[in-house]
């Protein structure tokens, strides 16, 4: 009895279908990148209620790359990144699932993400970082198959919030608003030479994520190439263990997405108008693309001269090498002698903030 050729078809489709090597899915790194007082947080709290979404919060080892610069760094990396910043005990990483023989930075960095994506039972895994300013080349290199979030926010709403949350320990310190001001068009330059690469981009922009969530998550899920969830327009239920303590991050520790309102001004006319002539010079530069403005922000005819501009970014490179100072001394400096300042930092100048991370004894290193 002959079979007709056509009714063989289906099976025969079935099993190609099964013998077909399916195309692997995008699995990471995802970097999510901003200023600080950019609505970073809320993105990240939103972004990791998705269930393949799992992305440390502000991990920072970059910062930390001269570790790795002498040979048998072994396990010394883990508790010098746990002093640093806690980074181990905000996300509940256990020092004790990481190899010894890790030397390389991009290999520990990219061992902490997947620990910490596997232990939520994710797919996507990376970091949210203000710091990612200068290091884009780097994460570029490390990693070739990244994506990159890129938030954006009304400058001047960026310097005010800084300004307002002068208590804390990290944003009260002296020269916020140059830091900001200098980073700033470092961060756009960065995102247009990844663009020009061809590295996938997307950008965001505050006020409209915070005005509509689903509409914004939506675009973000279509980037990364996954479901949208309904539950990452909301904050309710949302993980913040690994996102620091201080009053400036009551909104995002709040049930509720707040709209991007005015409020009352704190910028001085100085920095207003420094702001303003800031915007002019780079809408121009870049062909009236850059920034991304606000319907509210507005740039002015007048720009930065020439000659501000290279006093700020001389004063930025001094401030740049201050902080790589601090950096270098936290990956040398003998332990105890760092907890003996950070508990001066506590217990005589009042500076309660310290407490996010603690001592090398209590993460259970011996230095």
């Amino acid at each position: 009895m002959l079979i007709p050729v056509t009714s063989l078809l289906p099976a025969l489709q079935s099993v190609t279908s099964r013998e077909k090597p399916s195309t692997p899915r995008w699995q990471g790194p995802l970097f999510v990148a901003g200023t600080w007082r950019s609505g970073t947080s809320l993105l990240y709290a939103l972004l990791n209620k998705h269930p393949d979404i799992g992305l440390l919060y502000e991990g920072d080892l970059f910062l930390l790359r001269p570790l790795f610069w002498m040979p048998g760094s072994g396990r010394r990396w883990l508790a010098r990144w746990d002093f640093w910043n806690g980074a181990l005990k905000r996300h509940g990483l256990d020092a004790q699932k990481f190899p010894q023989d890790i030397s390389r930075l991009p290999a520990a960095m990219e061992k902490t993400y997947r620990e910490y994506a596997q232990q939520k039972g994710a797919l996507i895994w990376g970091e949210k970082s203000v710091h990612f300013h200068h290091f884009f080349n780097l994460l570029v290199q490390d990693f070739p198959d990244a994506r990159f979030i890129f938030l954006w926010r009304d400058l001047a709403a960026i310097c005010s919030s800084v300004i307002r949350a002068k208590d804390d320990f990290f944003l009260g310190r002296g020269w916020m608003t140059e830091r900001t001001l200098g980073r700033y068009p470092v961060l756009i330059e960065q995102c247009q030479r990844l663009m020009s690469r061809g590295v996938p981009v997307h950008q965001i922009h505050y006020e409209n994520l915070t005005k509509d969530p689903v509409a914004e998550m939506k675009e973000v899920c279509n980037f990364l190439d996954i479901p949208f969830v309904p539950e990452m327009a909301s904050l309710k239920g949302a993980d913040r263990s690994a996102i620091y303590e201080g009053g400036h991050h009551s909104l995002v520790r709040s049930e509720k997405i707040v709209p991007a309102r005015q409020r009352s001004d704190v910028l001085s006319p100085d920095l207003k108008n420094k702001i303003d002539r800031s915007l002019s010079f780079w809408k121009e530069r870049s062909g009236d693309r850059w920034p991304i403005l606000w319907p509210t922000q507005k740039s002015g005819s007048r720009k930065t001269s020439w000659r501000e501009r290279l006093f700020d970014w001389a004063w930025y490179r001094c401030l740049r090498a201050y902080d790589s100072l601090v950096a270098g001394i936290y990956c040398f400096a003998p332990l105890r002698l760092l907890q003996r300042y950070r508990n001066y930092k506590v217990g005589v100048l009042h500076q309660e903030s310290w407490k996010h991370v603690g001592s090398e004894e209590k993460a259970g290193f011996n230095g």
